[in-house]
């Protein structure tokens, strides 16, 4: 038995079954082994492994905004000044249209991802905002890339070398 640290990285079949519960996190261990070319029990034991680790951190259901009667998906940038951080980061964590919050650098101190009903929804909330800092809103129209699947990194390929391991100058 292994286990995840710092220093031992996740290797090529870590990195299928993370591409394959992002795909589909209902996947059965079953399935998984047989997509990794491992048993059942091997394959569950590698996916228990990366959850203790923190590296699976949960599975979510995705769902139509839409169709559960929120369509109209907003981004709000907000800009504090002073010390009104902390009571801006509990005001978001209490709002339900809130479906992201991000602090960042920059201009925006504040980047939200909302979803509401209406119009007057979107101002209503943009309205709890205001008096902790500016606001600047975007309406997301579409969605080009809804949510990426994580690859592993690219790695760069190793320079070529001489007859003795060494380096061969490049002209």
């Amino acid at each position: 038995m292994f286990s995840y640290t710092q220093t031992k990285p996740l290797d090529a079949v870590d990195w299928r079954i993370l591409e394959l519960l992002q795909e589909d996190g209902r996947m059965s261990f079953a399935a998984i082994g047989r997509a990794i070319g491992m048993s059942t029990p091997a394959a569950a034991e590698r996916v228990r492994q990366l959850e203790a680790a923190g590296i699976i951190r949960g599975y979510r259901a995705e769902l139509d905004l839409a169709a559960i009667g929120r369509p109209i998906l907003a981004i709000v940038r907000m800009s504090v000044v002073g010390d009104v951080l902390t009571r801006v980061t509990n005001a978001v964590r209490t709002m339900p249209e809130v479906l992201e919050c991000h602090r960042g650098t920059g201009a925006d101190s504040f980047i939200a991802k909302v979803a509401v009903a209406t119009v007057t929804d979107l101002e209503r909330l943009i309205d709890r905002l205001t008096p902790w800092g500016t606001t600047s809103t975007a309406l997301v129209l579409s969605t080009p890339v809804a949510r990426r699947t994580l690859a592993p990194p690219i790695r760069p390929a190793p320079e070529p070398t001489g007859r003795r391991g060494r380096r061969r100058k490049t002209p």
